[in-house]
């Protein structure tokens, strides 16, 4: 199934009003206070707004920040790196690339092993998509990757 990955003003008008400040308006929602932080199911998360493909449960891990952090995106070309100057330092934000939603930073104090890179992301910008249902969501190109590994989709 070939996806269009979009911004529209119905994807706009569906997200929460957390969901909107964090990913229209540049926003950081609490730390350890969100639903993905320590989800451990097995899947697929996607861009809230536009459906792209963001990062694999096989890449995450917990980094102690509060926030869900991954290793690295499930396919770079989803994932825009903007250099952030704000609050007065100086981060690189990660930002949907179809969607152009505010996700989060990435940084390198990550795990060594796997690249050495923390993708700390808001789960306010995203969908996770259990395992099980990426076949019938469309995203059944993903199913290799996981290889028999999930179990029925429990955080």
């Amino acid at each position: 199934m070939t996806r269009n990955y979009q911004k529209t003003p119905e994807a706009l008008a569906s997200l929460t009003p957390e969901q909107h400040r964090v990913t229209q308006e540049a926003g950081t929602e609490r730390p350890f206070d969100n639903p993905f932080n320590a989800h451990k199911a097995p899947g697929l998360y996607v861009d809230i707004v536009s459906g792209e493909p963001l990062f694999t449960s096989l890449d995450k891990f917990d980094s102690g920040c509060g926030w869900p952090s991954f290793s690295k995106p499930v396919d770079a070309a989803y994932v825009q790196e903007k250099r952030d100057i704000g609050h007065g330092m100086i981060r690189t934000e990660v930002r949907s690339t179809h969607g152009d939603s505010h996700l989060g930073h990435v940084f390198n104090d990550g795990p060594s092993d796997a690249g050495g890179l923390r993708y700390c992301i808001n789960s306010a910008s995203l969908r996770f998509i259990p395992v099980d249902a990426l076949e019938g969501e469309g995203y059944g190109e993903y199913l290799p990757s996981f290889d028999g590994s999930h179990a029925g989709g429990a955080a």
